[in-house]
């Protein structure tokens, strides 16, 4: 039974539905010291023979912390969630007439932000057992995308893209808008990666997945700074360099492994290299010193107020738990430029490296030709869309370079793509639709979903 679904047979619904709230920040439970021990909390009678469901979630909640100190393999880390599934069972259970009500229900949310931090363990240990792309965005959206394909097959519609593409188009939405014209039963997977170029996509397209991967249409949304040839790709760079990559180059693909990530990396001659370590968002830290500073920040044995450790707990939690299961990240945040800027300095056009020595063609024209001409062979069709940007970001010199990014795309894309500018739609570059200037939070990644789902002459997989 799936992971989820034990969850909410185990769990009654009146408890489920008061244990969702209060989980925004997740946390790494790796010590005993962080929890309640049954003999130093206060005790309340209970009935000869009745079992106090305050105590039991205090043993259940103990021993997840036991467990969790020695934790690597799937199977342990599912052990641990069950434990913590136990306790949070059990405190939800303390009646409201009971005096300990009040601090159970806070134990509950607590233990519940422990439970997600398990269910993050469980997955990237189950990772793939591949060596990384020193991406870590890639690696935990690889892995992903080849759980969903053994899960509901190839997507009909598969969107690529920067992290513009990640949280500025929502499958579901997307998915929805297209039943609601007739087009039920399409599947739809983000698979945009951060930092991503036009030879990253290609990459991603034509190297790293196999045809049995490809989907049955590429919707690729992304923006300028993407097909930029004058700016460092230090994406691909990253991509081109890393033990993955070389591994790809030997002719082995990375697949879903049923064996133990750990085991096997731990038997291969460079294990260091595989991807069992704790996920962080930032390739370059380190996975040793971020445990540690977690498990500071949660016992208090170090300085809460300290940036370093409250940056590094929240980099520890972000990435995995963002990531929903359609390779989209949702971000509530709204853009408020006169919030924004008090605590962000104000970076113009042409100071911006994202538009340094601006050249379209070059080797990103090339890639973007390169996967034309490859989707082209399979008959799979291309859309590119031109995600909106705020009127805040577009100052004069970025402006001008949107110009010509409009009418280079639209030049050249007669005979290789069809062309989507969602850029000039009217209402599409509200400050409410977007995270940041350049970045849409998910209110505006549902209005770009249903702005591509109304149109009619994107050829759209017919539906199942």
């Amino acid at each position: 039974m799936p992971r989820f679904q034990w969850f909410l047979k185990f769990i009654p619904a009146v408890s489920l539905l008061a244990l969702m709230g209060g989980c925004s920040q997740t946390v790494s439970p790796t010590s005993t010291e962080s929890f309640d021990s049954p003999s130093a909390v206060a005790q309340v009678p209970v009935a000869q023979g009745a079992i106090d469901p305050f105590a039991e979630g205090i043993k259940y909640a103990t021993s997840a912390a036991n467990l969790a100190q020695t934790a690597r393999s799937p199977a342990q880390w599912d052990e641990v969630s069950k434990q913590w599934l136990q306790a949070i069972y059990w405190m939800q259970s303390v009646p409201p007439t009971n005096p300990r009500r009040a601090f159970a229900q806070k134990k509950v949310a607590e233990y519940m932000r422990y439970l997600i931090y398990t269910q993050q363990q469980a997955t990237v240990s189950s990772r793939l057992n591949y060596p990384t792309f020193n991406s870590d965005i890639l690696d935990e959206q690889l892995g992903l995308y080849l759980s969903y394909i053994e899960a509901m097959g190839r997507p009909d519609i598969l969107i690529v893209g920067s992290s513009r593409a990640v949280q500025g188009v929502d499958p579901r939405i997307l998915r929805q808008g297209l039943a609601a014209r007739g087009l039920s039963g399409l599947r739809v997977f983000n698979f945009g990666i951060h930092g991503a170029t036009a030879q990253v996509v290609r990459f991603q397209l034509q190297q790293l997945l196999g045809p049995e991967h490809l989907p049955r249409m590429i919707l690729w949304a992304d923006g300028v700074r993407a097909f930029n040839s004058g700016r460092v790709d230090r994406t691909y760079t990253e991509i081109v360099q890393s033990p993955g990559y070389q591994r790809l180059a030997s002719g082995v693909r990375p697949q879903l492994s049923s064996g133990n990530p750990l085991e096997e990396a731990i038997a291969s001659s460079s294990a260091e290299e595989y991807q069992f370590q704790p996920l962080s968002v930032s390739g370059s830290s380190d996975s040793r010193e971020a445990k540690d500073l977690s498990l500071q920040y949660l016992t208090g044995s170090g300085d809460r107020n300290s940036p370093t450790i409250a940056t590094t707990v929240r980099r520890l939690s972000a990435l995995g738990l963002a990531i929903d299961a359609y390779g989209f990240h949702p971000v509530a945040t709204r853009f408020n430029p006169s919030r924004y800027y008090q605590q962000r300095s104000r970076v113009a056009g042409r100071y911006d490296g994202d538009y340094a020595n601006f050249q379209l063609g070059g080797v990103q024209g090339t890639a973007l030709q390169s996967v034309a001409a490859f989707a082209r062979s399979r008959q799979i069709p291309l859309v590119i869309v031109n995600l909106p940007l705020t009127d805040d970001y577009l100052d004069a010199t970025r402006s001008a370079r949107e110009v010509e990014f409009r009418q280079y795309m639209r030049r050249i894309s007669a005979q290789a793509f069809l062309w989507r500018d969602l850029s000039t739609v009217r209402g599409l570059n509200r400050n409410e639709y977007f995270e940041d200037p350049s970045h849409l939070n998910e209110l505006g990644a549902a209005a770009v979903a249903r702005s591509l789902a109304a149109d009619r002459n994107i050829p759209w997989p017919r539906g199942r």
